[in-house]
């Protein structure tokens, strides 16, 4: 692990380095094609820079960061758009830490700041319990070949929700003590009531967020401000084609375009939904005790047919359940020579 190590360093001071570019140079190119055609290089560095770590844990956050919300916020920049854009300009730490990591330059209100305070121990606390299950969920795996494969995808679902959010809030966390205020990540989406209160609003906001802004409302504004529908299902294949490009960084396997097209489906049935509440007009509703199981149900049952596949045949699964044993020894392995 140590050569990892020491690529995960040199990749994100060379990260941070390059910023500094786009943050004394090329933010004094007009916006626009000039400016987007300065960040190019920055962009390609960013797509190519991931290349370089083979782990499942360390590679997984660096490429979702640069690759995907790093050279989105990049796109952004290009056209004059937040976050990295703002009247006044951000400083140079601002624009670093904007960039490479899902945080508000945005002073909270002293209500909010109050709330927080107040809510700071119950969020540790669930914190812990999260991190609990984990530890739970990959301590299960030793007993794999004794289990269901229903049994299995349901585990990896659990897995997939924890792990995402803890790695999400771990790297982001740290800033908080710097006064910075974080951007949403998660917001329970097993408690979502439909598939579009699931995605939308309740997992991972980061992603979504970026995705509303780099394709969702482009792809509306060019039809007009109409086809609502339309904007839904490119911002899900959009979603699909960065997954499947996660899977490449880390596998290094042909693309079999599973996982896009399970995205596809869930951006059609949330069109599909969507399109059925406007003309039911909010008239009929599912109770939340059915709504639930029902839209968890549904994204784990799709889950296990199109997005775990492509995981289980690439040894993803095995590689990433490994690298916990090999952190858990050397826990161990440092507790014992105290």
């Amino acid at each position: 692990m140590d050569p990892e190590i020491q690529n995960f360093i040199s990749v994100w001071l060379t990260a941070a380095a390059s910023l500094i570019y786009c943050h004394q140079i090329a933010a004094r190119v007009p916006s626009g094609a000039a400016r987007l055609l300065s960040l190019l290089p920055i962009m390609y560095l960013f797509t190519t820079l991931p290349l370089r770590l083979s782990s499942f844990h360390l590679g997984g956050p660096t490429i979702f960061y640069l690759v995907w919300l790093g050279n989105s916020k990049l796109l952004l920049f290009s056209f004059d758009q937040p976050p990295l854009s703002a009247t006044p300009p951000l400083s140079l730490p601002n624009f670093l830490s904007t960039a490479l990591l899902p945080i508000k330059h945005t002073s909270p209100s002293p209500s909010i700041a109050k709330s927080a305070s107040k809510n700071k121990t119950p969020k540790i606390a669930i914190f812990a319990i999260k991190c609990g299950l984990l530890a739970f969920i990959v301590s299960l795996y030793s007993y794999r070949e004794f289990m269901n494969p229903y049994l299995i995808y349901v585990l990896y679902c659990c897995h997939v929700y924890l792990g995402v959010e803890l790695i999400l809030a771990s790297t982001a966390a740290p800033v908080a003590a710097l006064g910075l205020q974080l951007e949403p990540q998660f917001d329970e989406p097993y408690l979502a009531t439909s598939l579009g209160d699931f995605w939308g609003r309740r997992w991972n906001l980061v992603a979504g967020g970026m995705l509303r802004a780099t394709v969702y409302v482009p792809v509306r504004r060019a039809l007009g401000g109409g086809r609502r529908e339309a904007a839904v299902v490119a911002t899900f294949a959009a979603s699909g084609l960065m997954h499947e490009l996660i899977y490449y960084y880390l596998s290094r396997d042909k693309p079999t375009w599973e996982v896009t097209w399970f995205f596809v489906l869930h951006g059609f049935l949330v069109a599909v939904e969507g399109g059925m509440k406007s003309a039911l007009g909010g008239r009929w509703r599912l109770p939340a005790a059915v709504a639930r199981p029902l839209t968890v149900g549904i994204v784990a049952v799709t889950g296990a047919w199109l997005f775990f596949p492509q995981v289980i045949r690439s040894g993803l699964d095995l590689k990433a359940i490994d690298e916990y044993y090999v952190v858990l020894r050397f826990l161990r392995k440092s507790f014992n020579s105290i």
